[in-house]
């Protein structure tokens, strides 16, 4: 059920920076609906879209046997977004030669768990594709169509350098258990692929000319020259470039650059690569993304704020920047019409108190709890 109600005496991050606003039918409307719950001292902000996040693995893949339904885990997986201001989630699910969660048929599941769900929170399905199984395009493009996917990233994870030198690749051994292949069986595998990569190109194309309007964008791309190629196939996002140069090829050639929270909040990636924060002050970056952990998305813009970005800046990184890249034109800001997706801080705190997805409370907690309950 979708709630009627008017938030007011709040900060609200919004064109004019009204003090309350009003909810009714799911989307955000003029004047007051509904009851009025006092929010002074609490801070209204649009919902947090995340546009890859692979923390939901975790939820779909704990230890052997302890999940029975994937549906079970999209349901766990919904509390922890929301608690951490998430309305909009994409999912980054493999279409990969790696097998195990990262193949084909854990992908179909996935995608078959996510049209069967109804949750409260937006939930879509990213598909990366591995462009080593270019042989399988007919399957994918097939896949895209049936459930409507809009969001699908190239990704190269074959340890090229060591297959060209005849070399045994590092962590093959651990892969092959993964796939439930031997080392040998893993090995030929990933040979037979490096072999066959120079028609990957011409097929890949071939698939996305077919598919219906598509949001492209291309994983870890090392330099310019690969970044090119990928914007070639019709990869207009560069999704956590790995140098400072890869992300100025991407910016002046009109590409959307995605940079991971986690970083921002560090100031450094984990692989020593190149900082979120000085990416965002030299105006490389068009969004964040959670990338491996949810709570990074909002502890970032704290991290940015101290930095010197001003906050609502900072927050339109998860927000609005991130909707208009996917082109969702119903979300991302809080205005008259928009879907009434928001997060609702307490400014003392900083602490997430309550998500609302469509109207709709998916999170609600103290001290905030007591004031909707007595509203």
């Amino acid at each position: 059920m979708t709630t009627a109600m008017t938030l007011a005496g709040a900060r609200v991050v919004a064109p004019g920076d009204p003090d309350r606003l009003a909810i009714s039918g799911g989307r955000i409307v003029q004047g007051d609906a509904g009851r009025v719950v006092d929010c002074t001292g609490f801070l209204v902000l649009p919902g947090i879209v995340d546009l890859h996040g692979d923390a939901f693995e975790r939820h779909l893949a704990p230890r052997r046997g302890a999940l029975r339904s994937l549906g079970d885990g999209l349901r766990a997986l919904e509390g922890e977004l929301a608690a951490n201001g998430i309305t909009t989630a994409y999912l980054p699910q493999f279409w990969s030669w790696e097998g195990g969660m990262r193949g084909p048929d854990f992908a179909q599941a996935l995608c078959a768990a996510l049209d069967d769900h109804t949750g409260l929170l937006d939930l879509r399905l990213q598909l990366r594709f591995d462009i080593a199984c270019h042989d399988e395009c007919d399957a994918v493009g097939a896949l895209i169509r049936r459930y409507g996917i809009d969001s699908l990233v190239l990704n190269d994870h074959l340890p090229h350098a060591a297959l060209a030198r005849g070399r045994r690749p590092p962590r093959l051994d651990g892969q092959a258990m993964r796939a439930r292949r031997s080392s040998a069986e893993h090995l030929a595998v990933m040979q037979r692929l490096h072999a066959d990569l120079p028609g990957a190109g011409e097929r890949i194309a071939a698939m996305l000319r077919d598919l219906p309007a598509l949001h492209i964008g291309s994983h870890d791309d090392p330099d310019p020259r690969t970044r090119a190629r990928n914007r070639a196939l019709g990869a207009r996002i560069a999704e956590f470039p790995t140098t400072r140069a890869t992300a100025r090829a991407a910016r002046e050639a009109g590409d959307a650059v995605i940079l991971g929270a986690p970083n921002a909040v560090r100031g450094g990636s984990h692989g020593k690569g190149v900082s979120a924060r000085d990416m965002v002050a030299e105006g490389l970056c068009d969004a964040l993304a959670s990338d491996y952990h949810y709570p990074s998305l909002h502890h970032a813009v704290f991290a940015l704020e101290g930095a010197g970005v001003p906050f609502a800046d900072a927050w339109a990184l998860i927000s609005a920047s991130p909707a208009r890249v996917m082109g969702l034109e119903d979300r991302g800001t809080l205005a008259p019409g928009r879907r009434a997706d928001l997060v609702i801080l307490d400014e003392a705190t900083g602490r997430i108190t309550g998500t609302l997805a469509a109207g709709r409370f998916a999170y609600l907690a103290e001290p905030l709890a007591a004031r909707v309950l007595a509203a």
